[in-house]
């Protein structure tokens, strides 16, 4: 079926969601390597065509409008897509080199493995990598049969059909807007509080959701879902909207903590400590460039709690941070 006009330009989209991660034209247009006005002018552009608003533009940052979160919504399959489309043609061209089939969760497909492909890329720059990502039930599905060398997922689980090792921690946060209610506790948030209110949440069967309903269910409790979502991104963007609270990875949110954007609320008594897995077949002996990745991200036990080279977010000061009262 042919493609409906007008098609929004892909690099357009890209730079609407790089602005929805970092909160600002500016940095957005840094990470695509161009000026300021161009991205500016690219943005104003994309907005004319969709024909509405798509960013909230301040001195301080912009953030999407309600109508710009649906947008990097409804695109993130397009430019997922394109990111393995673009991959596969690389590994077409270069049949001769050696590849190295990657499965990912979302949140370490996007904040974890690029920085490690840097890595593996420094000692192995012959290798030619493909990735795909989904949810960590789909990933562990994806390696049972045979479809990726190497699989990375986050949650509460151990595959015990898989071989697997600790990469990273990722720990969760709970985070809330500046204006919500819970941003000016004095007193923590307790288990029951926080399973009586609507989280906005990843789908089931994501690492992250497992994460939080295995430590309410140590409780004796379970979460209450408000809303789901399929990213991060549009988590963050509908906490920040007023949309409720959220359990996040604290190196998701590094950024939005740090500028005002989001809240981390402190709860009280609940381990939401989450670990980053690498797994692969037992019956399958590790391809070199899987080795290869596997050495490059392993780091010593003693490393391994700030993340195994994956920055860790930044406490705010006591006196600046928004500690739950009660």
């Amino acid at each position: 079926m042919p493609v409906p006009e007008p098609v929004p330009d892909v690099t357009s989209l890209d730079l609407l969601r790089s602005v929805a991660d970092l909160g600002s034209i500016s940095r957005a247009a840094a990470v695509h390597r161009m000026s300021q006005p161009a991205a500016s002018m690219r943005l104003r552009s994309l907005e004319r065509q969709v024909g509405t608003a798509l960013l909230h533009r301040r001195n301080t940052g912009a953030r999407l409008t309600p109508a710009g979160e649906a947008v990097v919504e409804w695109s993130a399959p397009v430019l997922d897509g394109l990111t393995s489309l673009v991959t596969g043609l690389g590994t077409l061209r270069e049949q001769d080199r050696p590849t190295l089939r990657l499965a990912a969760s979302m949140t370490v497909a996007e904040y974890f493995v690029p920085a490690w492909l840097t890595r593996l890329r420094t000692t192995a720059p012959d290798v030619v990598a493909s990735l795909q990502m989904g949810n960590s039930e789909h990933v562990l599905a994806v390696m049972r049969t045979g479809q990726a060398d190497l699989g990375f997922v986050e949650g509460a689980d151990v595959p015990h059909d898989l071989e697997s090792s600790v990469v990273a921690h990722d720990d969760l946060v709970i985070v809330a807007a500046p204006g919500h209610p819970w941003s000016h506790r004095r007193r923590p948030v307790t288990p029951e509080q926080l399973s009586r209110t609507p989280l906005v949440a990843r789908e089931p069967g994501s690492g992250t959701r497992a994460v939080v309903e295995h430590a309410l269910a140590r409780h004796g409790l379970a979460p209450v879902v408000g809303l789901e979502l399929g990213s991060t991104t549009a988590i963050k963007a509908a906490v920040a909207a007023g949309a409720g609270v959220a359990a996040i990875g604290g190196s998701t949110v590094r950024g939005e903590l740090e500028d005002g954007r989001l809240v981390e609320v402190v709860v009280s008594g609940l381990d939401l400590g989450r670990e980053v897995r690498a797994v692969w077949r037992r019956e399958v002996p590790l391809v070199a460039p899987a080795r290869r990745l596997l050495a490059e991200v392993a780091a010593p036990v003693s490393d391994r709690r700030a993340g195994a080279g994956v920055p860790t977010p930044r406490r705010r000061p006591a006196d600046r941070r928004h500690a739950p009262t009660g």
